[in-house]
């Protein structure tokens, strides 16, 4: 118990006026991992302990107040394939697929990111949650178009949903080069927006940018955003590219996670 007083936790200021929604962007401060893992990490898909990041996700499930065994994680892939949960005997953990639409109470949908973005969902009329993981990749392979579609095939309405984008890599922290960009414009032009020319052959890339216009693109205009750089806030947050950058062989994975009352 002494060990949940200390997590460090963020929250969307527009999930929280909801009393019966729970949710969290965890940090990954004060969980039970050592080494390159400290502490929180929550991704039985990395190298760590596994005891560790069982008991990581027991603190998870303790604080969300849902049973460990509801708290339902994916095998992401960077796909645009999203699950559905129409009711308990759906519920299954360790599908692979990058997004979740949720109609199930008092199951907690998680999403695992260092450097992708974690994006929570919620329709309060039609009392519906999702949560979707969106990296580059996803979100140019339609993750975000794909999990709004989901919803809408629910008879949600878009001016009822909620969209809030957690903590993710920042446009200072994501160089890359020219061919990067081309995977961009050649599909949408207007996507070299995004995109700022720093110095020879680099660029900086606005993940953020990108995924607010995504889910803008899908109809939903109420947006809130995490703004932190998982890169550079290294206390707080685990990141894919700051790891490969120090030549250290795995990285920790944050969780994210909403959940219906």
């Amino acid at each position: 118990q002494f060990f949940l007083m200390f997590l460090i936790m963020f929250f969307s200021k527009k999930l929280q006026k909801f009393n019966n929604i729970k949710h969290c962007f965890f940090s990954r401060k004060n969980g039970f991992s050592k080494g390159i893992y400290e502490s929180l990490n929550c991704g039985a898909g990395s190298n760590d302990n596994k005891e560790n990041v069982f008991k990581n996700l027991q603190l998870v499930s303790n604080k969300i107040n849902c049973n460990k065994d509801s708290l339902i994680t994916l095998n992401q892939k960077h796909t645009n394939q999203v699950i559905h949960f129409k009711n308990e005997t759906s519920v299954e953990n360790k599908l692979t697929a990058d997004a979740i639409v949720s109609e199930v109470k008092n199951v907690g949908i998680g999403i695992l990111t260092a450097d992708c973005a974690p994006i929570l969902f919620y329709d309060q009329k039609k009392k519906i949650i999702g949560c979707a993981h969106s990296g580059w990749k996803g979100a140019l392979n339609g993750i975000i178009k794909n999990t709004v579609k989901k919803f809408n095939e629910l008879n949600s309405n878009n001016n009822d949903l909620i969209a809030v984008v957690g903590p993710c890599i920042g446009k200072k922290s994501y160089k890359v080069k020219e061919d990067f960009i081309n995977k961009f414009v050649s599909y949408e032009n207007n996507n070299k927006i995004f995109f700022e020319k720093i110095d020879n052959g680099k660029f900086l890339f606005d993940l953020r940018g990108f995924i607010n216009k995504e889910i803008l693109n899908s109809g939903i205009k109420n947006i809130e955003n995490l703004e932190m750089d998982t890169f550079s806030e290294k206390e707080f947050f685990y990141s894919y590219r700051r790891s490969v950058l120090n030549k250290e062989k795995d990285y920790g994975r944050c969780i994210s996670v909403i959940l219906m009352t």
